[in-house]
C-alpha cells in the first residue's frame, strides 16, 4: 500500500491509501448446494483482531498479469478447498472509495466441491467456516462475541445468496 495526500477543494488535504502497481482485488460469494455460506476468518493487523469475511485474494499479486477469474478460482480453493462449477461475474466495486483506492471485483460460486482442506497458503492462518444461511446472524453474532470484526462485503454477500 502507497499512502497519499492530495488537496482538496477547501485547501485541505485528503488522506487516502492505494495498493502498489494498481492490484486489485477478486472477492467471492460462494454458496453451497445445501444453502451454507462458505465465509473465511483471518487476522487483519490494521484492525488488530480477526475478521469474518468472504473469500478474497489478490489479482496479479504474485503473478503479473494474471486473469481476474482466474484469481478468483485460485484464492476460492487456496482459502476454502473449494472449487465451484459454476460462476457469475457481478462486475467491480470500489471498497470504501473514500479512503481505499482498491477495486474489487465480485462472483459467485455454486456447485462447490471440496477437493482440498483450505487455510490458505504461507501460513496466512486462514480458517474457512461453512454456514447455513439460516444461521449467519447468530454466527456473525458469535464472531463479535469472540472479538471478531465483520467485513462489510458480508452483507453484498447475503444479498445474492
Amino acid at each position: 500500500m502507497e499512502a497519499h495526500v492530495a488537496p482538496w477543494g477547501d485547501g485541505g488535504q485528503w488522506e487516502f491509501v492505494k495498493r502498489a502497481r494498481g492490484i486489485q482485488a477478486a472477492v467471492i460469494v460462494a454458496l453451497t448446494d445445501l444453502h451454507e455460506l462458505v465465509l473465511v476468518e483471518q487476522y487483519r493487523a490494521p484492525l488488530g483482531c480477526p475478521c469474518i469475511e468472504l473469500p478474497a485474494g489478490l489479482v496479479g499479486d504474485e503473478t503479473e498479469g494474471e486473469d481476474v477469474f482466474d484469481s478468483a478460482r485460485r484464492e476460492l480453493f487456496e482459502e476454502t478447498g473449494f472449487e465451484a462449477e459454476t460462476w457469475e461475474a457481478f462486475g467491480e466495486f470500489a471498497s470504501s472509495p473514500g479512503m481505499v483506492g482498491e477495486i474489487f471485483h465480485l462472483y459467485r460460486a455454486t456447485r462447490l466441491t471440496r477437493t482440498g482442506p483450505g487455510g490458505g497458503v504461507d501460513n496466512e492462518g486462514i480458517v474457512p467456516h461453512i454456514v447455513p444461511v439460516s444461521q449467519i446472524p447468530s454466527f456473525i453474532e458469535s464472531a463479535r462475541a469472540r472479538g471478531c470484526a465483520i467485513d462489510t462485503r458480508l452483507l453484498i454477500g447475503l444479498s445474492l445468496v
